[in-house]
């Protein structure tokens, strides 16, 4: 028998191939399978948020150690915890707990896949029928191609690039209504690179509260501040409206291979627990992939090995950039 007589019942997932036009990833394929073969110029990576493929960024030491010892135990060849191993989600707790006013738990870590796994983890978690999101703009375009791929409507507010990229807050009231379930804040920011002020987020608490929404907040560029700008988290306003914050080792510990993250429900007053949220987030993590068992343990090891916030930025400028980190100190000596 001949295929062309046969009537197949299956076809592609034409939402996969809208949602992946979108994508960063998407964008940039056909930009590379647009390029001339013919011109040998090289091109410039315009859009690669790997650190690690330049030589001048490195991990520590410390974590490539870890690595090595938790493979030659043995003891990490099995699966991981649905949320997560134990004492990763600990020492994950107690490392975010230094810039909060209230102590997180292992019980409000869940240990995902890379940042971008969180995304969809958050996404998913908030979803209902009819339900909408605000989303930065400029902003991390995976918000968009995930919300397609979940039939999740997306509304964009500005940022104001005369006031530092800060978040529109009038416009944040404007634009939502009965259906908004959730806005999304990236701080530091990614692509404008603001930092986001204390009394700035503080607002953007205080007006999600008032529209009975939470917040998404992205901080996967965490500490990477330069200036005299300090990063505030978002969890720091747990008390006032429920926040679901988003990390990852990828950005400063320059492994985004490595793909370990977290998502945190940052909520003293238990509201995320009550309206069903913590439910769904493990629902989905039931159903979805989890970070190799050994990388969650390396995790573990090493942040349990920092002492404090400061001394582990000294130790990651020393490492990392021995040259500048030597610069840095004689001229801090000289002041």
């Amino acid at each position: 028998m001949e295929n062309s007589s046969k009537q197949w019942r299956f076809e592609g997932n034409k939402r996969l191939n809208s949602a992946s036009a979108i994508s960063v990833r998407g964008v940039l394929d056909l930009v590379i399978g647009n390029l001339s073969t013919d011109d040998l110029r090289p091109t410039i990576p315009l859009g690669n948020g790997d650190p690690s493929q330049f030589a001048c960024f490195r991990t520590s030491t410390t974590a490539e150690e870890a690595i090595v010892d938790a493979v030659h135990s043995a003891k990490y060849n099995g699966y991981a915890p649905t949320v997560g191993v134990l004492s990763a989600r600990r020492a994950i707790a107690n490392y975010l707990n230094r810039d909060l006013p209230y102590k997180l738990s292992a019980d409000d870590i869940y240990v995902t896949s890379g940042c971008l796994q969180a995304i969809e983890v958050a996404l998913a978690a908030i979803n209902r029928p009819g339900a909408n999101i605000l989303l930065p703009r400029p902003g991390f375009t995976f918000y968009e191609s995930r919300a397609a791929y979940e039939h999740l409507q997306v509304r964009h507010f500005d940022l104001l690039p005369a006031r530092g990229w800060e978040v529109d807050v009038d416009a944040i009231e404007a634009l939502a209504d009965d259906n908004t379930v959730a806005i999304v804040i990236i701080n530091p920011g990614n692509p404008c690179g603001s930092v986001y002020s204390y009394d700035h987020l503080k607002m953007v608490a205080e007006t999600a509260r008032k529209l009975g929404i939470l917040v998404i907040a992205d901080e996967v560029y965490g500490h990477l501040t330069f200036g005299s700008a300090p990063f505030v988290p978002m969890g720091i306003f747990g008390s006032i409206v429920p926040v679901l914050s988003l990390g990852s080792i990828s950005k400063r510990w320059v492994v985004p291979g490595w793909r370990l993250g977290w998502l945190v429900t940052s909520d003293p007053n238990g509201i995320l627990q009550k309206s069903g949220i913590v439910e769904s987030i493990t629902g989905f993590l039931n159903i979805s992939t989890d970070p190799a068992t050994f990388i969650q343990v390396r995790d573990a090891k090493c942040f349990s090995s920092l002492k404090n916030t400061s001394t582990f930025k000294e130790q990651e400028q020393m490492e990392r950039f021995p040259k500048s980190w030597r610069i840095q100190r004689m001229i801090s000596f000289q002041k």
